[in-house]
């Protein structure tokens, strides 16, 4: 069977902010499509700063992201193209919703495209239910429970029918139910064919739910694998960071 080329990738990417002149060093990532892949590191490790890479939101200084197998384009067109397939979700809901409803907030990617009306409301319609929101659609987002402010940011990124999804630190901030029903969600939107990707420093839910990991160590991916190999490896994990059990 052949495999399928990635959808995205990173290829030998530095990045240094003006305060940490290394923050990411020659770092390669590709992202398969159809995949559940979770990126491991403390917290500082450059998780969020990777993912930022992969819908154009940083651009390296040394490297190339690919999209679709091609060097990525930062033109504003271009990029504009790319968030419409590549979305993120913040780990702070409240870095990304801002408008006076929540099917306003929604609805703001989709109106952001051109769509028609019709379209609009429909995609709008769709991701609310898909998130089990419909009974708060019209309630401000700042009136909301902070599980039901990650579901409307889920959302919006949804209205854009993105074929990556990406989260930054998903389950931060929410209590044990609230995290195994939003990561119900997330396997529906993958059984729907949507590839997932997220940021994460717990060890057990990479383990129960990532089909591929990634480990992120002080600006390096030091193994992106199996979930079962990655994970297999407890020196490395321990000196990631990360709290082996």
């Amino acid at each position: 069977m052949t495999t399928p080329p990635p959808l995205l990738e990173l290829c030998g990417i530095d990045y240094a902010y003006p305060d940490c002149p290394d923050t990411l060093h020659d770092l390669s990532l590709a992202i398969s499509p159809g995949t559940k892949l979770a990126l491991l590191g403390a917290n500082g490790a450059g998780k969020s700063t990777l993912l930022l890479h992969l819908n154009g939101t940083l651009r390296p200084r040394r490297g190339e992201v690919r999209w679709r197998g091609r060097t990525l384009d930062y033109s504003r067109s271009a990029l504009n193209a790319l968030r419409a397939e590549v979305a993120v979700v913040f780990q702070n809901p409240d870095d990304q919703l801002f408008a006076g409803s929540v099917r306003e907030d929604v609805s703001f990617g989709p109106m952001n495209l051109g769509l028609p009306e019709a379209e609009v409301r429909q995609r709008v319609e769709a991701s609310l239910s898909l998130m089990h929101l419909e009974e708060v659609a019209d309630r401000p987002p700042h009136r909301l429970s902070f599980g039901q402010k990650k579901r409307a940011a889920i959302a919006g990124a949804l209205a854009m029918q993105p074929c990556i999804l990406i989260l930054d630190e998903p389950t931060a901030g929410l209590d044990p139910r609230g995290q195994a029903t939003l990561m119900d969600y997330l396997d529906t939107l993958h059984r729907r064919g949507v590839t997932l990707v997220i940021s994460t420093h717990d060890l057990g839910l990479a383990k129960r739910w990532a089909v591929e990991v990634g480990i992120v160590n002080k600006g390096r991916l030091t193994v992106c694998a199996s979930a079962p190999q990655a994970l297999s490896g407890e020196a490395l994990l321990r000196e990631a960071g990360l709290w082996v059990p």
